[in-house]
């Protein structure tokens, strides 16, 4: 049976897991003491030919190879293994645990769905029936405690879960397979008859039946995947040659001559005697990873398929219509609602009830602190240093319509360079100056003629006649050398 200490830790106090050490069911000590006296007897041997039998050479070689060994054990992880180890199999352990199936969501959806008397009443007894049948058919093909119980077919029926009828139609469907799904097939089809007979209201109550039966079905299909699909068994063959040959080691390096290695006890290898512990790690594993056998801490069936069948068929029989009488509850003309406490939980009453962890705190009594500030067009958008960049940022996109022009739209022309790219604005080693000098000579000179002249302080007066004296000129020749052996004239 499961060892529950529930309530011995329910209050921390002086030694409270003290205590616990002294208990022997399902301890560390029934599961490690055979282990423990195979590495004692083990160890006496070899500290009664080492002090008896060996010559002095014997023992110097003896010594090299307890050397070897002392180095040897550093190179074995065994923390990182059998930590990331044992939580994979309590997380296992748990999640089997909870895909156990359970039937009390769906007998209060029966329960309040099926309708009728004497007819009504067989076909609520009978859907909870077979869902709990489900559940012992899966149970005993994973459990030993189950398949203890009810070994055969003959003992199942024996036991109310499946009557002759029934049995007969189980065994007349044959399949390779697990056939625990029958008796939920049984389900949903006695749930369809019952709603064309109008034990069922509506189809929502149908679907609601489906649901919760998917559910349930669901869980025991995990419970048999999980009873399929171990834990890899080459990841449990490695944790269990680690853990062993590290003992191993520490078994042969306790014979070494004192100064060698530092002063150890020669009688009693206290160091080794406590790493012994890690074998208990390694045996919490081993007792969990198959929850269903029959160890101390393993998850008792039985008992579950016992409470399971009792309070499922109190819940669609004996409770069925069965209500207590609507009243006006205690508290009916009163606002304030408060329990009565006894006396030894009145000091609860004094104790403030939680607001927040901001409720109590103090703000700052400057009343202009405290001012709502409206939002004003005027007053620009604050906006984070890391948004800024995006923002202010130039975008990267540019039109094949306006490259390679000039600060008035009028193009120049680029050759590419023999790289394959185009020549940079800025000026490079590599580039050829006289080219460089022509280049800016010209953006000059456009800059200077695109500012407008003030003329007798009637600057718009002088405007056109600048515009058709542009227009007549010739534009420069610019010539741009693109290396030193290759220009290229550009007539603009």
């Amino acid at each position: 049976m499961t060892i529950s200490y529930t309530l011995k830790v329910a209050n921390s106090r002086f030694g409270g897991f003290s205590k616990l050490l002294f208990r022997w069911k399902g301890s560390i000590y029934k599961l490690l003491y055979k282990e423990f006296i195979v590495f004692v007897v083990l160890y006496t041997v070899l500290s009664t030919i080492y002090q008896q039998l060996l010559t002095e050479e014997q023992k110097r070689l003896y010594t090299k190879v307890a050397q070897y060994c002392n180095h040897s054990t550093d190179l074995i992880p065994m923390s990182f293994v059998l930590g990331f180890y044992v939580t994979l199999i309590v997380n296992w352990w748990w999640a089997q645990y909870t895909s156990i199936p359970l039937p009390d969501q769906l007998m209060c959806v029966i329960s309040s769905n099926i309708h009728g008397k004497e007819r009504g009443r067989i076909l609520r007894r009978t859907l909870i029936r077979y869902a709990n049948l489900s559940a012992v058919l899966i149970l005993r093909s994973i459990s030993t405690r189950v398949l203890k119980r009810v070994p055969t077919m003959d003992h199942v029926v024996e036991a109310g879960f499946m009557t002759q009828d029934e049995r007969k139609k189980f065994e007349c469907l044959h399949s390779d397979f697990n056939k625990y799904w029958i008796p939920c097939v049984w389900f949903t089809n006695l749930a369809a008859q019952a709603r064309r007979d109008g034990r069922s209201r509506d189809d929502v109550a149908l679907r609601l039946l489906m649901d919760e039966l998917n559910l349930y079905r669901a869980k025991c299909s995990m419970l048999l995947h999980y009873d399929w699909v171990s834990i890899l068994l080459v990841y449990t063959q490695v944790v269990t040659i680690a853990v062993y040959s590290f003992f191993a080691f520490c078994l042969i390096e306790q014979f070494l001559e004192p100064g060698q290695e530092g002063d150890l006890d020669m009688y009693i290898p206290l160091s080794t005697l406590l790493q012994f512990f890690y074998a208990g790690w390694l045996k919490v594993a081993e007792q969990i990873i198959n929850p269903f056998g029959e160890d101390d801490d393993d998850f008792e069936t039985n008992k579950l398929i016992d409470r399971n069948l009792q309070v499922s068929l109190l819940s669609v029989d004996d409770m069925y219509q069965n209500l207590p009488p609507a009243v006006k509850d205690k508290y009916w003309n009163e606002s304030t609602v408060q329990p009565p406490y006894t006396t030894a939980t009145a000091a609860e009453t004094l104790k403030p009830s939680s607001l927040g962890s901001t409720f109590d705190m103090r703000m700052c009594e400057d009343t202009e602190q405290s001012q709502p500030m409206e939002a004003s067009p005027a007053v620009p958008r604050i906006q984070t240093p890391l948004l800024s960049r995006f923002f202010a940022a130039a975008s990267p996109a540019f039109s094949i319509k306006h490259l390679g022009r000039g600060p008035r739209g009028h193009p120049h022309l680029q050759r590419p360079g023999v790289d394959g790219g185009f020549p940079s604005p800025h000026p490079s080693p590599a580039e050829d100056p006289e080219a460089v000098a022509c280049v800016e000579e010209e953006m000059e000179d456009e800059s200077q003629d695109s500012e407008p002249t003030m003329a007798g302080g009637h600057p718009e007066g002088n405007r056109p006649l600048e515009a058709s004296e542009m227009q007549r000129k010739e534009l420069p020749l610019v010539q741009v050398k693109a290396s030193s052996s290759d220009n290229i004239g550009v007539d603009q």
